[in-house]
């Protein structure tokens, strides 16, 4: 790859493991240190390091969602103060670099010499978030019914937090967000101090040397992948089941050019905002977005800015992918990103048949809860694993988290022994997946049983719309949501009874070849 071949090539694989290593060590405090469910059993959290500027030098391999609107966002964020040892900044607000409220962001400057050289930080799903429903992802059709909304506020400075700023902001929050935020705050403390010193054995006109090097060996290397790509422009249409407040059938298009190297994505076409949750900030957008072309790429590229820069992005605003301040948010992160993915995809497949993947399930089958048992408050949040997309290689993977997600399941004996629940089933859905050369996989079966009253809010997608299949391959199942056998719809709030007994039946990938 032009000049980064030999010891040059070596130093900068060893940099760029130096600087993913310590994203990695944030998410091991931040989860080790936490108290909720999501955050140390699903491990719904991403870590980052950006530069001075605010672009991304390096990422943990957490949740795409999160790691690439933040990679989209913070060049915006960090330009709104004037930093100093210490500060902590918190910020949840959408439509100020965040993607949906329960995401809750800190990030930490790090300076060295009196030097500011970069940032850190971290992004993790809060179960409870201020919303009027358990486990903050209501029905909404505005953004103030999803919760608390947290414009960029200083959390933390000269390395103390702020007792007035964070007792209002936990006032109205659950019991386990005051030690989820500390947790968050320290992962943050712990890269900056291994930033530090990296830094300092480096020294400081080396390091940023070394991240000059690192962003345009990866802009080359992003460079001469795509070139590879047949020119061309690849356009594909697909629908959203529905918004949850009577819209259908909403319809999601792009249109790729590919021209030596250089790729457009445009989304010119799609849908106008809904009144529903399933609208996108277009920061959600762009991070479906170069996580399907960071997929083109070789495995070991490295994770920093200079990788996407030969990509732009036309998201009208107005629409359900660059939608304005205040509309409702809450599913655009979890629901239509996901689905955003499929388009690409979808694109991608008319000018690379045997590269591209059938569709995968499609949704994050979201699932939040809560209530009140034995005097306390409680609230909980999942998402439900599905079948993946074939592909020309091989079937794809059952009961799997798929593209923008990379949670764990939460296990059944965490689940029991905190919440007033009973898991009755948890087995793969049999024949779900679609037939084809090689067979796409399938989803799952997960049932509870309540065992108090409750409420739940519960959004999926693809129970109208099938996962495709490709190259003449079948369909995946589309997914299926009962309660007391009694089939609901994909979009739901639900006052539970003791005894109740809901099923999520979830969708199967795609089929590839005949």
């Amino acid at each position: 790859m032009g000049n980064y071949t030999g010891s040059k090539a070596l130093r900068l694989g060893i940099f760029s493991s130096r600087v993913a290593a310590i994203t990695e060590e944030m998410g091991d405090v931040l989860r080790r240190a936490s108290f909720s469910a999501n955050i140390k059993d699903r491990l719904d959290y991403s870590c980052a390091l950006f530069d001075a500027k605010g672009q991304l030098v390096a990422q943990a391999a957490h949740i795409p969602v999160h790691l690439g609107s933040m990679a989209y966002a913070m060049t915006d964020l960090v330009k709104i103060r004037d930093w100093c040892l210490g500060d902590t900044l918190v910020v949840n607000d959408p439509f100020k670099g965040g993607t949906h409220l329960p995401d809750v962001t800190l990030i930490a400057p790090v300076f060295l010499e009196s030097e500011l050289l970069g940032f850190v930080a971290n992004r993790a799903h809060h179960s409870d978030i201020g919303s009027a429903s358990p486990g903050s992802m209501p029905l909404s059709s505005h953004l103030d019914e999803e919760g608390v909304i947290i414009p960029p506020t200083l959390l933390a400075a000269k390395g103390k937090i702020l007792d007035q700023v964070f007792s209002e902001l936990t006032a109205t929050l659950g019991e386990n967000s005051r030690g989820d935020f500390v947790a968050q705050w320290s992962a943050n403390r712990r890269g900056v101090l291994r930033l530090q010193e990296l830094i300092s054995s480096f020294g400081i006109a080396k390091y940023l040397q070394s991240v000059a090097d690192l962003n345009s060996y990866a802009s080359e290397l992003a460079r001469a992948s795509f070139r590879k790509l047949p020119n061309g422009r690849y356009c594909f249409e697909d629908f959203l089941d529905d918004d949850g407040q009577g819209t259908t059938d909403i319809s999601l298009k792009v249109s790729i050019e590919i021209l030596d190297g250089q790729i457009e994505v445009d989304f010119s076409g799609s849908s106008e905002e809904v009144k529903g949750n399933i609208n996108c900030p277009v920061t959600v957008t762009a991070a479906a977005t170069l996580y399907v072309f960071r997929c083109l790429l070789p495995a070991d590229a490295p994770a920093c800015h200079g990788l996407f820069e030969r990509i732009s992005i036309v998201a009208p605003e107005h629409t359900l992918l660059n939608a304005s301040n205040p509309s409702a948010v809450a599913a655009g992160n979890v629901e239509t990103s996901q689905r955003i993915v499929d388009l690409i995809i979808g694109a991608l497949s008319l000018a690379m048949p045997e590269l591209m993947p059938a569709a995968s399930q499609g949704t994050m089958n979201n699932l939040a809860m809560g209530g009140v048992s034995a005097g306390a408050k409680w609230s909980y949040y999942e998402t439900i694993c599905g079948g993946s997309g074939a592909h020309a290689d091989d079937g794809g993977l059952d009961a799997m988290q798929s593209h923008m997600t990379n949670t764990l399941n939460t296990p059944i004996e965490v689940l029991e022994q905190n919440f007033p629940l009973r898991l009755r089933r948890y087995q793969l859905r049999k024949d779900s997946g679609g037939k084809g050369l090689n067979s796409g996989g399938v989803g799952v079966v997960r049932e509870y049983e309540f065992l108090e009253d409750a409420q739940v809010s519960l959004i999926s997608e693809r129970r109208r719309y099938s996962p495709w299949g490709l190259q003449a391959g079948g369909s995946g199942m589309p997914g299926a949501n009962f309660l007391n056998e009694q089939p609901i719809g994909g979009k739901q709030q639900i006052e539970i009874r003791k005894g109740d007994r809901l099923r999520i039946e979830t969708p199967g990938g795609g089929g590839w070849g005949k």
